[in-house]
């Protein structure tokens, strides 16, 4: 392959960005890079140096709102008032401020700690698991990965038969961004032990597919994702994904006819540009 297509080779893979908290639409076939602050460029990351950059960003007026909301819980029903102002300010980051995802999603985290229900903590575990693949910062992936697992974990001990958790538990591991194969092949083993048992979870041979793409399996990534497709033929994540799989193993002509035929499966336009300017870029 060219070098720009390998470059290019991880971008479709972060379709599955349709955040619920953040809207029904699907992202553009663009890696989402996280910017170049000291807040994401060092070898690990806490909560305290991503929320400094981010209210560095901010206007006075919009710095106050967000320190008193921070600093509103003092006495009283300490729980109710932290939930209420995790819910506030995981609204205010995701509504009112351009590129506020990491904070919002770290509270709605927060809220789901909180409130301590399966579907409040894989909502959260979820946005973070959702964003992974389309982020190219180690320790920004890293960090993401370790909240999302967390979460997961939390839901895991409510319901430990909850199939969707234990596929989502694992992907952390697949996409997490430590670059150990160990961990890769951590979570693939956690998903295939819910493919043995049920072998038409759809979601589980998805994520089966996408491991087999991140860990350079791409035979067995493409194995994973035709199942997919012959089973929901409109999903974009499976199509788009397909097209990147062969794209990585060199064949061009399949990897053009996916990509086409995910560009049936969307009114997208700023996917389909996406999407054309990669075939563009194929030779």
């Amino acid at each position: 392959m060219k070098k720009q297509q390998v470059i290019v080779a991880g971008l479709g893979i972060i379709v599955l960005i349709v955040f619920y908290f953040f809207g029904n639409t699907v992202p553009p076939l663009k890696k989402t890079a996280a910017p170049a602050s000291s807040a994401t460029t060092g070898q690990s990351l806490d909560i305290k140096t991503i929320l400094d950059a981010a209210k560095a960003k901010l206007s006075a007026d919009r710095l106050a709102y967000v320190n008193r909301l921070e600093n509103a819980v003092v006495r009283g029903d300490v729980k109710n008032q932290q939930l209420e102002a995790d819910h506030q300010l995981a609204i205010f980051w995701k509504d009112s401020v351009q590129n506020g995802f990491l904070p919002a999603a770290y509270y709605t985290g927060e809220a789901a700690k909180l409130e301590n229900s399966e579907k409040s903590l894989t909502f959260a575990a979820q946005l973070f698991l959702n964003n992974l693949r389309g982020q190219d910062n180690p320790a920004l992936k890293t960090w993401m990965a370790n909240q999302s697992r967390d979460l997961f974990e939390r839901a895991a001990v409510l319901n430990p038969n909850n199939d969707s958790t234990k596929i989502g538990l694992g992907a952390t591991y697949i996409f997490g961004g430590s670059g150990e194969p160990q961990d890769v092949m951590k979570g693939i083993q956690q998903i295939l032990e819910v493919t043995r048992r049920d072998s038409l979870n759809m979601y589980a041979q998805l994520m089966l597919g996408l491991g087999g793409i991140e860990s350079g399996q791409y035979d067995k990534a493409v194995l994973r994702l035709q199942k997919v497709v012959r089973f929901d033929p409109g999903n974009l994540e499976a199509l788009l994904n397909l097209g990147e799989a062969y794209e990585r193993m060199g064949n061009v002509p399949a990897a053009k006819s996916w990509y086409q035929e995910a560009k049936k499966m969307t009114n997208n336009q700023e996917l389909i540009d996406a999407i054309n300017e990669r075939l563009g870029s194929l030779k």
